[in-house]
């Protein structure tokens, strides 16, 4: 099977996480469906769109254009600030549900991601049908929309995503490109900016068609590397593949946001040992143990709390990580209902470096002093062979037969 790539883009992501996010905090108005921008100060007027409304771009609003050129548009445009530690929280949601479906996703900004279909083909009826799946559960998860661009090269994916839009699924293979791509103008084109859409247009190329049929040559004397770099776009030639970054010291985590907020233990418990088994997954795959574990939760209020401890015996199975995590619930949870629950594993090592193996450590010691967390039973926690090889059975089946094909009671 030749490689299938997804691109999963939000759609007009800060201002729609700025909708979600007033509508959660009890607002009346949804910013997506009004004429509305997330630009500079709303008294003065001053700065640029950053983001706009589908009803703000019919007033012929841009983004980058002064807010003050965009009220004389619309003088009833609604302006809200940007607020960069929402963008990154909901950036952060978002590639987690994507790493939930598999380890293959390369994020590409904050607001994009690729995704390698081919390891997770075998689950799903068609690319579609696993594309539309994951643009209804990140709207249900989330509250936002994206579109999905579905192609055998990254490029045209990414191109397919910025098709019609909002919450849309396009394909945009190699044999469709003379269909679908060619009649574009050559500034929709990736990477072709105003500058170079400037220069192709004085050499009489106005088509992305035009430019894939143009002489090499006098692209390059003109455009440098990027003259053929562009040739090999509009041909639908690109040879990339999904570069995962390998995880970074401070650690691996998921999280997830529950479609009916939860209330009893029994059902977080269970949250919470799947998203073990993620972490679990994870640093399996990048070849690390960890000695600390954090777990998140997130009340119906949208506050957030966590909590975390430390032990020098480091961890690596699903049912250690989910022990560790459970005691830190207990401690955790004041009994509200819950909106997320989240997992990180830090202070990672490699299977050979040395460790103490020690049943109650003095981090864990120290943080039941200082009120953190007290250590589970040894039995809980302590990764034994048996454990391992275990969790690695049940790997090895899911990877064949799918996530879903074995579960462990619990």
């Amino acid at each position: 099977m030749s490689s299938i790539f997804f691109h999963i883009d939000v759609n007009s992501a800060f201002l729609s996480w700025t909708a979600v996010e007033e509508l959660n905090n009890g607002g009346t108005i949804d910013l997506r469906t009004v004429p509305s921008i997330i630009g500079g100060d709303q008294d003065t007027r001053h700065g640029i769109v950053t983001a706009r409304s589908i009803p703000a771009k019919k007033y012929g609003i841009k983004t980058a254009e002064p807010v003050a050129s965009a009220f004389s548009k619309c003088p009833n445009l609604i302006m809200r600030a940007p607020n960069f530690s929402l963008y990154s929280r909901m950036s952060h949601d978002f590639v987690n549900y994507l790493h939930t479906l598999t380890d293959d996703v390369e994020q590409a900004s904050v607001d994009e991601c690729y995704l390698d279909f081919g390891p997770i083909a075998h689950m799903y009826a068609s690319p579609v049908a696993c594309a539309d799946m994951i643009r209804h559960e990140i709207f249900t998860r989330f509250g936002f929309t994206v579109n999905v661009g579905i192609s055998d090269k990254k490029v045209l994916a990414k191109m397919a995503s910025d098709f019609l839009k909002p919450d849309k699924t396009h394909t945009l293979f190699s044999y469709e490109i003379k269909e679908k791509m060619w009649p574009l103008p050559v500034g929709d084109l990736f990477l072709c900016g105003k500058s170079a859409q400037a220069t192709l247009q004085k050499l009489g190329i106005n088509t992305i068609g035009e430019l894939a049929n143009s002489d090499l040559s006098i692209l390059t004397s003109n455009l440098k590397s990027l003259g053929q770099t562009l040739w090999e776009f509009a041909n639908g030639i690109d040879d990339s593949k999904i570069v995962t970054v390998p995880p970074e010291a401070k650690g691996i985590g998921n999280s997830t946001t529950v479609a009916k907020d939860i209330t009893d233990r029994e059902e977080a418990s269970k949250v919470l040992y799947s998203l073990s088994e993620s972490v679990s997954r994870r640093l399996h795959r990048a070849g690390f143990l960890a000695k600390q574990v954090t777990v998140e939760i997130k009340y119906y209020d949208f506050k957030s709390f966590s909590h975390q401890t430390c032990f020098e015996t480091p961890i690596e199975t699903a049912d250690a990580i989910h022990a560790v995590s459970m005691s830190l619930f207990d401690h955790l949870w004041n009994e509200r209902p819950i909106r997320l629950l989240g997992i990180r594993a830090s202070r990672l090592v490699t299977p050979d470096e040395p460790y103490q193996l020690s049943l109650f450590s003095e981090d864990f010691l120290g943080a039941k002093k200082s009120g953190v967390a007290e250590a589970p039973p040894e039995s809980s926690y302590v990764d034994s062979d048996k454990k391992k090889k275990l969790d690695e059975a049940m790997r090895s089946i899911r990877e064949k037969f799918g996530s879903e094909s074995i579960h462990k009671g619990l």
